[in-house]
């Protein structure tokens, strides 16, 4: 049985080591040494080529080494063939800890020390307790969820906002379009964690920043997709929106004379807010073989219909 991993380079040694050390009768192989393609039967991928899984005739379960789907062309995928997302402890803490040091940075105005710092201002301004701050969510999958938790232990007021109503306990709970504007006009502090779809891309736009309370902040570490690049840079110019932090952007990564590098409200990242840590996830990989040949529900599993 063999498995042909095609994803981060760098961290395919790891991936290696463990299963040559849990999973003895696997042939587990890397890529490009990939062998005769038409014995592989697992993919474990990122941004696999529509002509790359077409060389794959006895493919039976494709999983995302990340955990988002949006890479996948779906129309290359045969309908009987699987497609799974990373659900691993190490994306999850690793979102945890990007989103919480950006909200706590927006809500004690760091960014506006760095900037009273070369000129030697010395100047406090006002702290807020976080209680006094509102936190909204946008995506409750696992991610949001997490994030939620661990905002929680701060003291903000919560909200989230999903395609399909989602209840969380000391989270107050919005559901589709109906809600969405509900759920934004009370929002300080607004956070994308959807999946992008093509009723979510472009999500990001003039409508929503003008719903949100003059002076909110957004942070985007979904896809950059999501955002409209123009409205953003609209709605920070007017003063209607006070900060922006990007962990992802479009185009990815951004040639140098993108206005983001240089404008003084923006805040960029380059896509590490979260990543498959190969010692979390080769684990939850391994058992979710095991669940395939078993018989067994994947974990991950995506909903072709819905795009993620």
């Amino acid at each position: 049985m063999s498995i042909l991993y095609r994803s981060d380079a760098p961290r395919a040694a790891a991936w290696a080591s463990y299963f040559a050390e849990h999973a003895t009768d696997l042939d587990f192989r890397v890529w490009p040494d990939a062998g005769n393609l038409e014995e592989v039967e697992y993919l474990i991928a990122w941004q696999a080529p529509a002509e790359f899984i077409a060389a794959l005739p006895n493919l039976k379960v494709l999983f995302s080494s990340g955990a988002g789907i949006d890479h996948v062309d779906f129309s290359a995928i045969p309908e009987h063939i699987p497609i799974v997302r990373m659900v691993e402890p190490g994306i999850i803490d690793g979102m945890i800890e990007y989103v919480s040091l950006a909200v706590l940075a927006l809500h004690r105005d760091f960014f506006d020390y760095v900037s009273m710092q070369p000129t030697g201002t010395w100047d406090p301004l006002e702290v807020p307790p976080a209680s006094s701050r509102t936190v909204g969510v946008m995506g409750l999958g696992v991610l949001g969820k997490a994030v939620l938790e661990r905002l929680a232990t701060f003291g903000f007021r919560l909200r989230g906002w999903n395609r399909s109503p989602r209840q969380i306990v000391g989270v107050e709970s919005f559901a589709g379009t109906d809600q969405l504007q509900q759920f934004l006009v009370g929002c300080d502090i607004l956070i994308c964690l959807l999946p992008l779809t093509e009723a979510t891309a472009g999500i990001l736009d003039r409508k929503i920043f003008s719903s949100l309370p003059k002076g909110a902040s957004i942070i985007n570490v979904a896809r950059g997709l999501h955002l409209v690049n123009e409205d953003l840079l609209e709605a920070l110019n007017s003063g209607h929106l006070s900060r922006a932090i990007l962990d992802v952007t479009d185009p990815e990564p951004m040639p140098p004379e993108h206005p983001f590098w240089r404008h003084p409200r923006i805040f960029v990242t380059p896509h590490v807010a979260s990543m498959t840590q190969p010692e979390t996830a080769a684990p939850i990989l391994l058992d979710n073989l095991r669940r395939h040949w078993r018989g067994e529900p994947l974990i991950g599993l995506i909903d072709r219909s819905r795009g993620y």
